[in-house]
C-alpha cells in the first residue's frame, strides 16, 4: 500500500526523533535515514520530501548536490526543535502532503507486509507479554494465523505475578501459545555477572537459543519475530549518526549466529504510543495497550550489580508496593512509567535501635510521549511517604530508598 513518506536525514542531531515524530503528529509518515545513506537508496523510498537535521556546513551541501538530480524538496531544519509552522508549510505547500497517514491504514499495510514477507513460511514470536510483543501477536496472528506460534519464556526476571498474568489473557485466545520456565537457566548464566552490557548480551543470546531449541521440538520454523521498537533502534546506534546508548536484547544483543531464515520485526518503525495505537486498532485488550513499558532484559536491568534470586525477590516485592501505591493516588495514568530499582549500595540503618546495614532501593517515575525524551514526575510527598514506610516495613532487607529526579537526557529511563 503506498504511502507518502517524509526522510529525515540524520547528521548527528538528536533533534531527529523530535522531528520524526512532528512530521507523523501531522498525519504524514516519516522515516529517518543516515546522512550517508547513498542518493540512490533515499531516491528509491519515493519521499514526497527530506528534512536535514542540520550538522557540518560542508556534510549538507555535499548531501544537497547529490539530490539535486532527484527534484525532491529539502527542508533544513536547526536548533532545539523545529518551527511548527515552517514545518507544516513544507509538508502541505512545498511537498503537497495530503496528511493522511493513520493508524488503521498503516496497520493494513504491515499486515500485507508481513503476508508478503512470510508467505507460508512458520513463525515463532518471543512474547513477554508487554505491549510490544502483544502487538505483534496480535498483528501476526491478522497475517498468517496458525502459522504463528508464540513462545512465553519466564527467564525470571519479571515482576511480581506477571508470568500468570501473561497466561491467563493469551491462553484465551485462538493461537498456539507454549509457556516455558527457564529461570533456573536464565539465572545460572548470569550468576557473577554485573557489568550492564554484559547482562544484556547474556539475556539476548540465551533467549534466542531457548527459541531455536523449541523451534526443532516443534518442527520446522522459518522466522523470528520480535517487538523491536524505533527507540530501541536508534539507542543501539544502528542507525547512522547515533552512537549506542546502550544495546537492547533485541537489537545489539542478538548474537551473530541465528538458527532462522530471516528476523521479523513488524513494529521496528513505531515509537512506543504508537504502538500502543496500533494495539487499538488490532482489538489489544485495554489492560495490555495501557500496560507499562518493561524492558526485554526484565529486572536484569534494575537489579545493580549481581543478580540472585534473593536480590529479585526483594526488588518486586518492593516494586508491587510502588505500583500499588501510585494507582492507590490515582497517579497511574498521568506517569509513562514507574518501577524500583534494587542497588549494589549497602547502608546503615536502625531497627528495635540495633545497627543494621541492607541494601538502597530506588524509585524511578518518569513521563514522556516518545520514550526518547522524559521528565522526572513530581509526585506527592505524601505518596513518596507511604511508600517508603511501606517498603521498608514489609520488605526484608531494604533500610533505605531514594528517589531518581534526572530527566532524560542525561539519564536514561532504565538505571542500566
Amino acid at each position: 500500500m503506498e504511502q507518502q513518506t517524509i526522510i529525515i536525514l540524520d547528521f548527528g542531531k538528536s533533534l531527529k526523533q523530535l522531528t520524526a515524530r512532528k512530521v507523523r503528529d501531522n498525519k504524514v509518515y516519516s522515516e529517518i535515514m543516515p546522512c550517508n545513506a547513498p542518493a540512490k537508496t533515499i531516491a528509491d523510498k519515493k519521499p514526497i520530501g527530506i528534512i536535514f537535521t542540520v550538522g557540518t556546513k560542508e556534510d549538507y551541501e555535499k548531501k544537497h548536490r547529490e539530490l539535486d538530480g532527484y527534484d525532491i524538496p529539502i527542508l533544513e531544519v536547526y536548533g532545539d526543535e523545529p518551527e511548527a509552522a515552517q514545518l507544516d508549510e513544507f509538508l502541505r505547500i512545498t511537498c503537497g502532503a495530503k496528511c493522511d497517514w493513520n493508524m488503521e491504514k498503516y496497520a493494513e499495510s504491515l499486515v500485507e507486509e508481513l503476508k508478503a514477507q512470510i508467505g507460508d513460511g512458520k513463525v515463532l514470536l518471543a512474547l513477554s507479554g508487554g505491549v510490544d510483543s502483544s502487538v505483534c501477536a496480535y498483528l501476526l496472528d491478522r497475517a498468517v494465523g496458525k502459522n504463528l506460534t508464540c513462545i512465553f519464556v519466564n527467564h525470571g526476571l519479571m515482576r511480581k505475578n506477571e508470568p500468570e498474568e501473561v497466561c491467563e489473557v493469551f491462553s484465551k485466545k485462538d493461537m498456539n501459545f507454549i509457556y516455558l520456565d527457564a529461570s533456573e537457566r536464565f539465572l545460572a548464566k548470569l550468576k557473577n555477572v554485573t557489568d550492564p552490557e554484559k547482562k544484556r548480551k547474556i539475556i539476548g543470546e540465551e533467549f534466542i537459543r531457548v527459541f531455536e531449541e523449541q523451534a526443532k521440538m516443534i518442527g520446522k520454523v522459518d522466522y523470528l519475530a520480535q517487538g523491536t521498537i524505533y527507540p530501541d533502534i536508534i539507542e543501539s546506534g544502528t542507525i547512522g549518526g547515533q552512537g549506542v546508548v546502550k544495546s537492547h536484547h533485541n537489537v545489539g544483543g542478538l548474537p551473530e549466529h541465528i538458527d532462522f531464515k530471516e528476523l521479523v520485526e513488524p513494529i521496528k518503525l513505531l515509537f512506543k504510543d504508537e504502538v500502543r495505537q496500533l494495539g487499538a486498532v488490532l482489538g489489544l485488550p485495554e489492560e495490555i495497550t495501557t500496560r507499562q513499558p518493561f524492558p526485554g532484559p526484565g529486572l536484569g536491568v534494575r537489579v545493580i550489580g549481581p543478580i540472585t534470586k534473593e536480590r529479585l525477590d526483594i526488588l518486586r516485592d518492593a516494586d508491587l508496593i510502588f505500583r500499588q501505591e501510585i494507582i492507590s493516588a490515582g497517579l497511574h495514568k498521568e506517569i509513562s512509567q514507574y518501577f524500583a530499582i534494587i542497588t549494589d549500595i549497602h547502608s546503615t540503618g536502625v531497627e528495635r535501635d540495633e545497627r543494621t546495614y541492607k541494601y538502597t532501593l530506588a524509585l524511578r517515575a518518569i513521563k514522556t510521549t516518545d520514550f526518547m525524551t522524559a521528565e522526572w514526575v513530581r509526585i506527592p510527598y505524601e505518596v513518596l511517604e507511604k511508600v517508603s514506610r511501606r517498603i521498608v516495613t514489609e520488605v526484608g532487607d531494604v533500610s533505605r530508598v531514594v528517589y531518581d529526579i534526572t530527566d532524560k537526557p542525561p539519564a536514561t529511563v532504565e538505571w542500566e
